[in-house]
């Protein structure tokens, strides 16, 4: 199973494909991870990727797309993977059209007023990093572990409505993309989190 996951910030993409993965028993593939992975492993693209960083700048398609092909190769991916936060834009797409060939597109749909009021919730544990929201939060500390809740600098309604309006620019674009390959399965991502996996599975088991 080879699927991707699109979504807005704040959609819930992340926790969504760590379920996903584990309960069909593929790979999650996330930019983040594999950009760690790369730099720390001290590769050629590492090196590379790690510069531009550092400098200050966006990692270039390129770089992201070749990335990509090596994880690909390796052998968590032999039974499928889910690909989260790459391709980011239609060139990386089409790009890694060359050698990715996805059974589905997981688009988590939620409307922005509901992602800034989401997001501008948060919390965040410092110690495990789970994630709560105030409206349900019993107490002041994590449920999990005990440590402290903090609010992450970038989740303010200026830096939500920002990051919302590059995704729409940037990514959403590759929603029309995939659905013109009749991949897409679009979602309602404003239920709670065990709703919104139940619909993604029911969607997956028709793979």
């Amino acid at each position: 199973m080879k699927l991707m996951f699109l979504g807005p910030p704040g959609a819930g993409k992340g926790t969504q494909a760590k379920m996903t993965c584990e309960r069909y028993g593929i790979a999650h593939i996330s930019t983040g991870d594999m950009l760690r992975a790369e730099i720390k492993s001290g590769s050629e693209l590492g090196l590379k990727a790690k510069a531009v960083i550092d400098a200050g700048e966006l990692v270039s398609d390129e770089i992201i797309v070749a990335m990509v092909e090596n994880r690909l190769k390796q052998d968590d991916c032999k039974n499928g993977f889910l690909l989260d936060g790459v391709p980011r834009t239609l060139a990386q797409a089409g790009a890694m059209e060359a050698f990715v060939k996805l059974d589905a597109v997981i688009d988590i749909e939620v409307p922005s007023e509901f992602l800034v009021d989401r997001i501008c919730t948060r919390r965040v544990c410092v110690a495990c990093g789970a994630t709560y929201s105030v409206k349900t939060l019993k107490g002041t500390a994590c449920e999990a572990c005990g440590a402290e809740l903090i609010q992450r600098p970038d989740d303010t309604e200026e830096t939500v409505l920002n990051r919302i309006a590059v995704y729409d620019a940037q990514t959403k674009p590759l929603v029309e993309y995939y659905k013109n390959k009749g991949i897409v399965k679009y979602i309602d991502g404003t239920g709670e989190i065990s709703a919104v996996f139940g619909d993604i599975a029911k969607e997956l088991d028709k793979l």
